[in-house]
């Protein structure tokens, strides 16, 4: 006898029903979907670009956060690895409003994830300019811009900088990487 279908989840059902769990979990606009524990060398990338990004911010107006943080994209809530927004923000609140900036480390793992599903989320949220693909396994990215309604893709390798003018910084791609022994990508 067949499986009834379980019912959708809506994002409030999503975010009422997390809040009572251990483990973080992801909205894919159906259902959650456990967040995958990371790599030594993730957790140092994701380091260092929360430690880059800070540097060049300052105390200017714009602030980065993550990998702890939600951002909401098309009826889905995400986890990125890194995320930039240029709004006061409410220190209690979990998820963050207006995100311009986008970032995640890709692995094996989340490499479908990231480079499909998180990418079409956040090509659809009209506050987001630049998602950013970090791979994990060379100094590389793979970063798509919004320009005038369209979308442009371009890769950056270590010796690139990743310029940012919507946030108004520039950063080394190497300084992603600081630390780590990867393959030159140059």
């Amino acid at each position: 006898m067949p499986r009834a279908l379980r019912n959708p989840m809506s994002v409030a059902g999503f975010l009422a029903w997390e809040e009572r769990q251990e483990l973080r979990y992801e909205f894919d606009g159906v259902q959650a979907v456990a967040v995958t524990d990371g790599t030594l060398a993730h957790d140092a990338i994701t380091f260092n670009l929360r430690r880059a990004l800070d540097a060049r911010l300052g105390k200017g107006c714009c602030s980065a956060h993550g990998p702890n943080v939600k951002i909401l994209t098309a009826d889905r809530i995400r986890y990125p690895d890194g995320v930039v927004t240029c709004t006061a923000q409410i220190p209690t609140h979990t998820i963050v409003d207006a995100p311009i900036v986008v970032f995640e480390v890709v692995s094996q793992g989340s490499s479908r994830t990231d480079r499909i599903d998180k990418l079409r989320d956040c090509l659809s949220a009209s506050s987001i300019q630049r998602y950013v693909i970090l791979e994990q396994d060379s100094a590389a990215a793979t970063v798509f811009v919004r320009a005038g309604g369209v979308w442009q893709v371009r890769t950056v390798t270590g010796a690139d900088d990743l310029e940012m003018p919507e946030i108004g910084i520039s950063m080394p791609i190497a300084a992603c990487y600081a630390g780590l022994d990867l393959p030159a990508t140059d």
